[in-house]
């Protein structure tokens, strides 16, 4: 097929990346562009004039989720792409890379005047990043996994209602639940990203193929006590919360340790209250993240760590709350998927590694539709969500024209 040499546009693939990428700079040198921003808003003009200029038919879901469409001889649907959002002080590549080679793979197919049987698109999923009210707002939405009466309350960690922020971007609950009506059929769905992680660049690979994706249970909860001055209650007298949390961080992680040796577990993010440096802290809020690329696996050490944070508020006079608010269950990758894209690496003389993903995608949300994968690129030093965050250009390119590729032989 005359299609398999064709290679992407590199030198304007780089041009697009470097023009996103001074969308949403901020002071301390990262990228924030959380979904709805005012920098939001302008990368995703950049967006639709890019679609545009290319010839695609632009649309937006009622989810704020943008595709670009190229029409094949028949209406399923071949699609790739990310997110364009941000965490706040992240990098140029987590997410963009994704939407810009998928772009850039639709230009040349289009340039070429290659016919496809089956239509292509390019998708941009909002809120990916979980800035507003959960990971994978946007492509949750799009699969129709989304319980959108859990928001009519729920407010933003930026002050804001999920009602207020969607209403002034044209957008509202209602159209958030019935994004999915507007979904077309799809038979596969393709994502490029960084690892994210240091595995690719110490073992001098340019390509990772992801065999799994991680399950993840992530509770908000929270530790209470009693408040009282730091220099008049005896320690074996105290309430206070702040050990509490300790305490059960400490146990947490050895628990997992001794077993569960493949997962993950992580507090995050710890508020105190009231905050100060002369009171025993009475009220300690954290963040529980628990993952595993196993369900079974997965449901056991949820269970006992939250028996666990019940254990250690017990022995210490202390409550313990805790609320869900993300589940995301395990995936295999299917194999048709992945033995093709093995194939591809081989064929274009790629070195490439299998290797499973610890981060949640939308590759993994829209999985529940149609078979999905991903193709990771190195991250240099394994950093990601910082300003850090780098790529080398060649490994890119690779990933880049393996994505080109494969789109072509799904659609073909």
């Amino acid at each position: 097929m005359a299609w398999e040499k064709l290679r992407i546009n590199f030198p304007r693939l780089l041009h697009d990346l470097e023009e996103l990428g001074k969308i949403g700079q901020d002071k301390r040198g990262g990228i924030s562009r959380p979904s709805f921003s005012l920098p939001d808003l302008q990368a995703r003009r950049w967006l639709k004039e890019r679609i545009e200029e290319a010839g695609l038919i632009y649309r937006q879901d009622g989810a704020g989720n943008i595709f670009g469409t190229l029409p094949g001889r028949t209406s399923p649907v071949v699609m790739a792409g990310s997110h364009l959002d941000t965490v706040i002080n992240g990098g140029r590549f987590d997410g963009a890379v994704g939407v810009v080679a998928a772009l850039e793979c639709l230009r040349r197919i289009k340039e070429e005047n290659i016919s496809v049987d089956k239509t292509l698109e390019i998708a941009s999923f909002t809120d990916e990043e979980g800035n507003l009210v959960g990971d994978f707002l946007g492509s949750r939405a799009f699969t129709g996994n989304l319980q959108v009466d859990n928001f009519k309350k729920a407010r933003t960690q930026f002050g804001h209602s999920l009602e207020e922020i969607l209403e002034k971007s044209g957008l509202s609950l209602t159209s958030l639940a019935e994004a999915a009506k507007t979904r077309p059929e799809l038979i596969a769905f393709l994502e490029l990203h960084i690892e994210q992680g240091p595995v690719l660049e110490e073992e001098g690979v340019a390509i990772g193929l992801v065999s799994s994706f991680a399950g993840k249970r992530y509770y908000r909860a929270t530790f209470i006590g009693q408040a009282g001055h730091a220099g008049t209650i005896p320690l074996e007298l105290r309430r206070d919360a702040f050990i509490g949390l300790a305490d059960f961080a400490l146990k947490a992680h050895q628990l997992v340790m001794r077993k569960y040796e493949e997962n993950t577990v992580t507090v995050g993010r710890v508020t105190l209250k009231p905050g100060s440096f002369s009171v025993i802290p009475g009220e300690a809020d954290f963040t529980l993240d628990m993952r595993s690329h196993e369900a079974i696996s997965l449901n056991q050490m949820e269970e006992e760590l939250l028996s666990l944070a019940r254990e250690v508020a017990s022995t210490r006079s202390l409550s313990f709350y805790h609320q869900l608010v993300d589940r995301t269950e395990p995936v295999k990758v299917e194999s048709g998927l992945l033995n093709l894209l093995e194939k591809l690496c081989q064929q274009l003389g790629y070195d490439y590694r299998l290797l499973p993903s610890g981060a949640g995608h939308d590759a993994q949300i829209i999985s529940s539709l149609c078979p999905s994968a991903m193709i990771f690129i190195p991250s240099i030093n394994g950093l990601s969500h910082v300003p850090e965050e780098a790529i080398n250009p060649e490994d890119l390119e690779k990933g880049a024209n393996l994505l080109l590729q494969a789109i072509l032989h799904l659609a073909s």
